[in-house]
């Protein structure tokens, strides 16, 4: 690990510029929150920053608000620095959007719930073995994926090739089931993209897992209020610090009054199979306008896996997230 240089800035803007400077000279530069993923690449040398800018001391990056009011229909805002901790016990997130506050709650450890960030968990870079042992990878910069003819037991069955990486973030799937907005700032300005846009799949671009820029930091999520259930359901492999196997956060829009048992609309997103967080509206479909019973949400489950495409050792994948969609839908009908 080489010497690198620590910044404290006060506010987005002077971090923009901290790093803008750097940049120029052909150093390299880094953002910090948490910092646990960053410690993770820097001592896997995959990442060598020169300079080390802290964005967890900013003030009001830590929040949640509701923006608007609910006359004019609101917005909840969450800074990008909240830490996992206090997202998974903030009263208005446990309340009303289990999906995010169980999504926080059942990432890694206490210790890693402390200190990582919303920003940082949604950004982290995959955990395959290759890209994190040093092989020349399409995620390192190389011309292949390891993965296909090799150890493959945790790797994508959606959406993969020519990197067949799985996105690791419990909170991604849940965000993008939130129909959340992601705020982003950057030199060039601000610019907003819808969650599900910020994901890249490996055909659009092998090397990154999002369109974030490397001058630009995720600043906020927003998403609008609702009355919706959802919940997030997480299939684990070892009991702690690690990553979802196969992962559901659903949202369901149930009606009111004498048709309180009916869905109205569904969000269905994947975690742990694919590498961005993967949604299924096949599936959703055949939810609306039905009650929830055994009988529908075996079709559920029947669809969100039709387009399955495992590789030689993650079979097992297929009836795991089948079973796991159709039993995070029942739990909330």
């Amino acid at each position: 690990m080489r010497t690198f240089s620590n910044s404290n800035p006060r506010d987005l803007m002077q971090a923009l510029s901290l790093a803008s400077n750097p940049r120029r000279d052909g150093k390299s530069v880094s953002f910090a929150g948490g910092g646990s993923d960053l410690l993770g690449l820097v001592k896997e040398r995959i990442v060598n920053p020169d300079v080390l800018i802290h964005l967890n001391g900013i003030k009001g990056l830590d929040q949640v608000q509701v923006i608007n009011g609910a006359a004019k229909g609101g917005t909840v805002r969450i800074g990008g620095q909240i830490t996992l901790d206090s997202l998974s016990r903030h009263p208005l997130i446990t309340s009303k959007y289990a999906v995010l506050a169980e999504a926080a709650a059942s990432v890694a450890t206490p210790q890693i719930r402390n200190a990582g960030t919303l920003a940082g968990n949604v950004c982290q870079r995959p955990w395959c073995w290759y890209f994190r042992n040093g092989f020349p990878c399409y995620k390192a910069g190389g011309n292949q994926c390891f993965s296909v003819t090799g150890e493959n037991q945790f790797h994508a069955i959606f959406g993969g090739g020519p990197s067949f990486i799985v996105h690791p973030s419990d909170t991604a799937p849940a965000l993008v089931a939130l129909d959340a907005k992601f705020h982003i700032v950057g030199p060039s300005g601000e610019r907003t993209l819808a969650a599900a846009d910020f994901f890249t799949l490996p055909k659009d671009n092998a090397a990154r897992e999002n369109a974030l820029n490397d001058d630009e930091v995720l600043a906020s999520v927003e998403f609008p209020e609702s009355r919706t259930r959802g919940t997030y359901h997480k299939v684990l492999d070892r009991e702690a610090w690690t990553h979802a196997v196969v992962s559901a956060a659903i949202v369901l829009d149930m009606g009111e009054g004498n048709a309180r048992d009916i869905c109205r609309s569904a969000r269905i997103v994947l975690g742990g199979v694919a590498p961005i967080p993967w949604r299924v509206p096949e599936a959703e479909r055949l939810l609306i306008g039905q009650r929830i019973t055994p009988d529908v949400t075996a079709k559920v489950a029947d669809a969100a896996v039709a387009g399955a495409n495992p590789l030689a050792k993650n079979k097992y994948k297929v009836p795991l997230t089948r079973e796991i969609v159709q039993r995070t839908v029942l739990s909330l009908g």
